[in-house]
Formats: structure tokens, C-alpha cells, sequence
């Protein structure tokens, strides 16, 4: 065997729960100088590390059929804009036809809202979705879109197919003109 100066060349006698060195050629690589205790016990640790990950079984993730139907369908929307609508498409009389689901804190609800809104937040939404109507559009809002489409999927997927995320949420809303956006 050649020897290098920057290479350590080890062979290991392994005998559980033991790893003894028995041959070594030392090396100082610039201004470290590893020793044989310290070379045996990262050994030793990297061995054992080896042993028990080969020893766990691997998990694999498995669809839920359910689910994936679910999912498959909440994404087969007959067209890209069908499950949201902008405060220019609706005209003030026809806010009375939905039921608008202001998902803001409460906070934020006690301030300013859509007039007529009911507010659950969003993270309380799907705990509460027995409160939530099947047979009128449901108008979903947040801040910005983003908690309304999050809110949309849980809904969609248990089921409801009525609701409609308000395209760039309430600040959209207020800068479009709010109810008269839609004139």
C-alpha cells in the first residue's frame, strides 16, 4: 500500500458492540493532526448510524382514493375563472343572492366589512361548515384571496360546489369601489 500524506488508510476488526483499529497510519493534514482514538469513534458512530437507518423500515405515503377524487375534481373546473368572481361582476342588488363569508379576524370584521357579511375566520371555517348554506352561492372573502382559496378547497372538497372566492379579496373589493364596483 502507498502511503500518503494526506490520505489515512484504516482497516477495522468490527466485533459488536466493538470496533477496535488495528492498523493505522497516522496523518497531519496542515495544523491538524487526527488521532487514532478520535478516527476508531467517528468510525464507530458512522457504523451505528449505517446499522439503525438500515434497520428502519422506510414509509412510504399512500393516496387516499377519496382524497385524490376530491382533489381531482376541485381542479377540474369547467373554466379557470369559475370558482371566483370580481367585485365588477356583481352588481349591488345582487349581493343580497349570496351568502358573503367575511374569513377575517373579528378585528378587522368590527371595522369595516361587505355589508351584510357573516364573519367566521378562516381557520374556524370548516369546524363551523354546518352553519354554511348548500342551496345559495356562498361569496368568500378575505384580506387578499389567499385565505378564501384555502378555505374554498376545504369547502370544495367536503363537498360544496357554491362557492365563489372574491378575486383579490376585500382591499380588491374597497379599491374596485366596493358595492359599486359592478355598475
Amino acid at each position: 500500500m502507498v502511503s500518503r500524506p494526506d490520505l489515512l488508510f484504516l482497516r477495522f476488526q468490527i466485533s459488536a458492540p466493538r470496533i477496535d483499529c488495528v492498523e493505522t497510519t497516522q496523518f497531519i493534514d496542515k495544523d491538524r493532526t487526527c488521532t487514532e482514538k478520535n478516527i476508531v469513534k467517528q468510525a464507530y458512530h458512522l457504523i451505528l448510524i449505517t446499522l439503525l437507518y438500515a434497520a428502519v423500515p422506510t414509509a412510504h405515503a399512500e393516496a387516499d382514493p377519496v382524497v385524490s377524487e376530491a382533489l381531482q375534481e376541485y381542479f377540474d373546473f369547467v373554466d379557470y375563472g369559475a370558482g371566483q368572481i370580481t367585485a365588477e361582476q356583481i352588481p349591488a342588488s345582487d349581493y343580497a343572492n349570496f351568502y358573503i363569508l367575511d374569513l377575517r379576524d373579528a378585528d378587522q370584521f368590527s371595522k369595516v366589512h361587505i355589508p351584510g357579511a357573516v364573519n367566521i375566520e378562516w381557520r374556524q371555517v370548516f369546524s363551523k361548515r354546518d352553519e354554511l348554506p348548500r342551496d345559495k352561492p356562498i361569496l368568500a372573502y378575505c384580506n387578499t384571496g389567499s385565505f378564501a382559496a384555502q378555505v374554498a378547497l376545504a369547502l370544495r372538497l367536503d363537498g360544496f360546489d357554491n362557492v365563489k372566492i372574491l378575486y383579490g379579496g376585500f382591499d380588491r373589493w374597497k379599491t374596485s369601489g366596493g358595492m359599486d364596483a359592478g355598475k
